[in-house]
């Protein structure tokens, strides 16, 4: 089903309980900031020199709606959008929430519905067995074959990353494959949160009625 399709379901039962509908129709739950080009591509000046975007949040409830539009990056191209643990390498952990395709003048949106806000985090009480790696390719990065233990890590931050490293190599960038698609066998990273601390990303600032 797609994103769309979702918002609209998600919103139209929010919508139906009247303690959210409210919160659904106000402005002040809302809460927007900007993307801008990662410090990786600091020696990089040919890779999408212009990249910009701007991210809105809105929460609903028991989940929060984040809208993301970017512009300045090439066009008729994809790209790879992550929760991240810090906005530049090396990123900490990462959580992939989807793809962003831009269109001829390279602008780009996706909706992404979830856990947006100071709830987000990721936590591994233990080490288990991992699923069997579904690829079987070896230019791409392995999959582990189990987790490491950790205790709950805040995932405060988002970055955008090229899909394909032969587009980073069409814009005078380097190939360097890195795990940040479906396959893991993305390009570089090109947006990222960094106007924020490290340790303060935006989504620090989306509170919530969740548990």
């Amino acid at each position: 089903m797609k994103v769309s399709a979702l918002v609209a379901l998600a919103v139209a039962a929010l919508a139906s309980t009247p303690a959210l509908a409210g919160d659904n129709d106000n402005d002040g739950d809302d809460f927007a900031f900007d993307l801008v080009r990662s410090a990786g591509l600091a020696a990089l000046p040919t890779v999408a020199p212009n990249a910009h975007g701007r991210v809105k949040i809105e929460s609903v409830g028991p989940v929060e709606i984040m809208r993301v539009t970017v512009w300045g990056l090439p066009p008729n191209t994809d790209f790879d959008f992550f929760v991240i643990q810090v906005p530049n390498a090396p990123f900490g952990l990462a959580w992939y929430q989807g793809d962003i395709e831009t269109n001829k003048d390279g602008v780009g949106y996706g909706e992404f519905i979830g856990r947006f806000s100071i709830e987000t985090f990721i936590v591994a009480p233990g080490v288990a067995p991992a699923p069997a790696d579904p690829f079987h390719d070896p230019r791409r990065i392995l999959d582990a074959t189990q987790n490491p233990a950790t205790n709950p890590v805040q995932l405060y931050h988002l970055g955008l990353w090229f899909n394909n490293p032969a587009d980073v190599v069409k814009a005078g960038g380097p190939g360097t494959i890195t795990p940040f698609n479906g396959e893991h066998d993305a390009g570089v990273q090109v947006l990222n949160t960094g106007e924020f601390g490290e340790t303060d990303g935006p989504l620090k600032q989306v509170t919530t009625s969740g548990n």
